[in-house]
Parts: structure tokens; C-alpha cells; sequence
């Protein structure tokens, strides 16, 4: 483990990928990430900063699995990409660079202001923490700071200021108490996020797109949409709860307990390829055990999932229309799948 000193007295040195020897490589979008989508989606938009471009920016609305997705792309590829990591998280800077200006309350906001920034990268690694303390096993004091130094080393890859980011686990504690309880707001876009799963269509996706529509509204969409947005309350500060309206019992403690229970119980059991499916994820993974060229490009995201075609020259979009998709069968499913 880095010593504090080092990591403030290397601030300056070139960023170094995270890779297999981190913890965060373990827990980052695994299989059992998955339950806490809206936890992370309205905990970053309740920053009214960021709550304020997401509302007057995303399209997110029309197009929700497809935004979901493609844009899981390079967020994980800034953890997986290893010695192209850098190059991801300095593509996702520039998405950002055109979201800005003057919300309802007159406050002016821009995505690359750097706390509002590192607000969105926080929520990622507090998400990291919950799921790896409450869905995969616990962590351990040791393993919850080791987290902390790998998100600083994270957070080094987007080339961003380091000067929003605390100094210590300690700090960053502080500093994530004092964002729950003075500056988060229960903004429309953090609303919208958490009713996302209300209101969310039937995938268009092959298969599941056959799902006759009233067994989705009637069925699975409600029975999904209380699961997702329970497991969300329960991941959130009480400040949160409070700051968002939502109530919280002794019971649904006790029920959420269960539920955590059988995530840790399921993840013993996942095989990996299963636990660490996503494409990007999956090659990262293969890539560093030799499985993989490390000279083939990481998997982007296949065309079903790009913007509408209007919306493709528009810099905010994650677009990969000319990334290498595989010029044979074998390595365009190589690229699919990410084997």
C-alpha cells in the first residue's frame, strides 16, 4: 500500500492505470454492481451543478438503455483500459466540455468545473465501497483506504485538478458528510433518475424486445422498479434520505439486510466470466492474464447502442463510429463480447 506522503509527493508523476493487483479491479463493475445503477445516477445528479446539465443536457429520457450502456463504455475502460486508460479518461473530458450554463436559481454551472467533476468520480467510488461492503463480502478498514488511494489514482487518469480531491481517507470521509448534508439537493434530474425505473420501456434488445408489453407494465417493470429503487434507499447516507424525503424502517433495514446477504452469498458462487461479463471489462481482464492482444483495441460499443444518427457529431456523445469493430468474424465477435 502507497504511503500518504507518496501518493501527495507523486501528484506531479504521470498517472498510472489501475490493474489486476487492485481492489478496485474486483468490485468495479461486476455482476453485483448492477442493483446499485440508480443509487449512483441520483447521488451524482442531487450536486446542482451536475443536476443542472444533466437537465438541460441529456437525452437520457429517450433513449435510456442505449445511454445507460454505451456510456458504461468508457467510464470503465478509465479502471480496465490499462495502458490506453489514460487516453479514455481524456476522451470523457472532452464530452464534457460544451455542458454549461445558467440553471433555474440563476447559479452558472459547468461539467468541468473541477468539484463538480470530482463529485461525479466520488459517487463512483463511494458506490465501490457499498458494493463491495454490503454486496460482495465486506471490506476491511485496510481495504476501505487502499479503495481510497486506488480512486485518487483513478481520479489522476482524467488529468483534472487534484486540488478538490482530499489528501486522506480521512478527509475525504469529511468531505463526503459535509456534500450529504449542506450541498446536495433533491434536483429534478435526481427525480427523474429515480423514476427512470418507473418508467423505463421494454429493452430493445434481441429477445427481450419479444416481451409482450403488458406483461412488462404489469409485471416486471413494477416488481423491477420497487426492487431497484428500495436497494437504493438503503445505499443512501441517512442525509440523503432525509434531503430526498424518503422514509426508512427498522423493517426495511432488516429486509435490505436480506438482500445483501443473498448478493454476498451469489457473488461466492459467480464464476468470473459471468461476475466481470461487461465487454470492456471482460478484455481488460483477459488482456492482463495474456489471454488477450495487448495490442487489439478495447471493445466499443456496438452501433444498436450509438446516439440517433442527428445526435452522432454532437461532442457530448460517447459515438465510436470509427473505432476498430474487427475486420473478420473472429475479431469482430472478439470485439462484441470482448473475449
Amino acid at each position: 500500500m502507497v504511503a500518504h506522503n507518496d501518493v501527495l509527493h507523486e501528484s506531479h508523476r504521470a498517472p498510472v492505470p489501475l490493474g489486476p493487483d487492485s481492489l478496485t479491479w474486483q468490485i468495479f463493475g461486476s455482476l453485483y454492481f448492477a442493483p446499485s445503477g440508480l443509487f449512483l445516477g441520483m447521488v451524482q445528479n442531487m450536486h446542482p451543478g451536475l443536476g443542472a446539465g444533466v437537465e438541460y443536457h441529456s437525452e437520457i429520457q429517450d433513449e435510456f438503455y442505449q445511454r445507460v450502456l454505451r456510456s458504461a463504455y468508457p467510464i470503465v475502460g478509465v479502471v480496465f483500459d490499462g495502458p490506453r486508460a489514460e487516453q479514455t479518461a481524456r476522451e470523457i473530458v472532452n464530452y464534457h466540455r460544451t455542458i454549461k450554463g445558467t440553471d433555474a436559481e440563476g447559479r452558472r454551472y459547468h461539467a468541468l468545473d473541477p468539484g463538480t467533476f470530482y463529485w461525479a468520480h466520488a459517487v463512483f467510488f463511494v458506490q465501490t465501497l457499498r458494493v463491495g461492503e454490503l454486496f460482495m463480502g465486506g471490506l476491511s478498514p485496510a481495504e476501505r483506504e487502499q479503495l481510497w488511494r486506488e480512486q485518487y489514482q483513478w481520479y489522476e487518469m482524467y488529468g483534472m485538478s487534484m486540488r478538490v480531491v482530499p489528501k486522506s481517507w480521512a478527509e475525504f470521509q469529511d468531505y463526503w458528510n459535509d456534500m450529504c448534508e449542506n450541498v446536495l439537493e433533491p434536483t429534478r434530474a435526481a427525480w427523474d433518475v429515480y423514476r427512470l425505473a418507473e418508467n423505463a420501456p421494454v429493452p430493445p434488445f434481441p429477445v427481450l424486445d419479444l416481451l409482450p408489453k403488458p406483461l412488462w407494465e404489469k409485471m416486471v417493470r413494477p416488481f423491477g422498479a420497487r426492487f431497484y429503487q428500495f436497494v437504493t434507499i438503503g445505499l443512501c447516507d441517512p442525509s440523503i434520505r432525509r434531503t430526498m424525503g424518503f422514509t426508512w424502517t427498522a423493517r426495511d433495514q432488516f429486509w435490505f439486510d436480506r438482500w445483501c446477504a443473498l448478493f454476498t452469498a451469489l457473488n461466492r458462487v459467480t464464476p468470473d466470466e459471468i461476475r466481470y461479463f461487461f465487454p470492456r471489462i471482460r478484455a481488460g481482464r483477459r488482456r492482463a492474464r495474456g489471454l488477450r492482444p495487448a495490442t487489439m483495441s478495447p471493445p466499443e460499443a456496438p452501433e444498436l447502442l450509438w446516439p440517433t444518427v442527428e445526435r452522432r457529431d454532437d461532442p457530448k456523445h460517447y459515438c465510436p463510429v470509427h473505432a476498430d469493430h474487427g475486420s473478420t468474424a473472429a475479431t469482430k465477435f472478439r470485439q462484441l463480447t470482448g473475449f
